[in-house]
């Protein structure tokens, strides 16, 4: 199965930009979409083969995910269950045969940080809750926009963005204990070098320079690892400041 995910930044802003295509072209059994910062009833086309799913967020024009599916998921699921983190759009589950894939997108934490806390304090336990109750179920994909960079090799200029947004401490411990509970980054599976990024600045030409950041990631259980064929970053894919990811598993 193909899983892709993309931060499209606005689903009806991607639709003008050739999202279509993208998908058609994609091959993704599962293409998973992150802050599209819109309701079913604001997105009226065609998306062919596909059954869209939908997350949206209380609050208009903000957040949200939808997940596209080619087959028809066993169930699909909007949020972890509990009121404090789920206005918000932010997570979307489809159970298939052998494993679900979580749609998330991680609150940013903000310029000023304001939001470190409740990511790193509340957000982050409880969403690693939410997924190993799953896992006692079936083993776990957890496709998207994560809002951090792991280590130093996931951004181009570490130095230069050390307790900056994305890049806390707090954050990459956070992150550090989503993999110990049990998950692999599938991108870090099999590419150890650097370079590669998933999102880039619109400012001073960012992104035609490669100055970026890995923050959006495709993760299995780790009981889904001798399944991983491929994990793959799309950077020439244009349309957002994020470009789309995803991952290949087998039988």
């Amino acid at each position: 199965m193909k899983i892709v995910s993309w931060n499209v930044n606005g689903f009806r802003s991607i639709l003008g930009k050739g999202f279509q295509e993208v998908l058609a072209n994609s091959g993704a059994d599962v293409f998973c979409l992150q802050e599209i910062k819109a309701r079913q009833d604001q997105v009226l086309c065609d998306f062919g083969p596909y059954t869209c799913h939908w997350n949206s967020a209380v609050r208009p024009g903000y957040s949200g995910t939808a997940t596209l599916s080619r087959s028809a998921p066993l169930s699909v699921s909007a949020g972890i269950g509990e009121a404090e983190h789920d206005s918000e759009g932010r997570v979307l589950t489809t159970e298939f045969a052998d494993f679900y894939v979580v749609n998330v997108y991680v609150p940013n934490v903000g310029r000023e940080l304001k939001r470190l806390d409740y990511r790193v304090s509340a957000w982050g336990p409880a969403f690693v809750n939410f997924l190993k109750r799953l896992e006692q179920k079936k083993p776990v994909v957890v496709c998207g926009d994560l809002n951090v960079a792991h280590n130093e090799i996931d951004l181009a200029r570490p130095k230069a963005n050390v307790g900056n947004a994305g890049f806390t401490d707090e954050e990459r411990t956070d992150f550090s204990k989503f993999l110990d509970a049990g998950f692999v980054d599938s991108f870090r599976h099999f590419e150890k070098g650097p370079g590669h990024y998933t999102w880039w600045s619109y400012q001073n030409s960012a992104r035609p320079r490669n100055i970026g950041w890995r923050i959006d990631y495709a993760c299995v259980s780790a009981s889904l690892t001798l399944a991983l064929q491929e994990a793959f970053i799309w950077p020439d894919v244009q349309g957002s400041d994020h470009c789309p990811v995803g991952v290949v598993l087998g039988d």
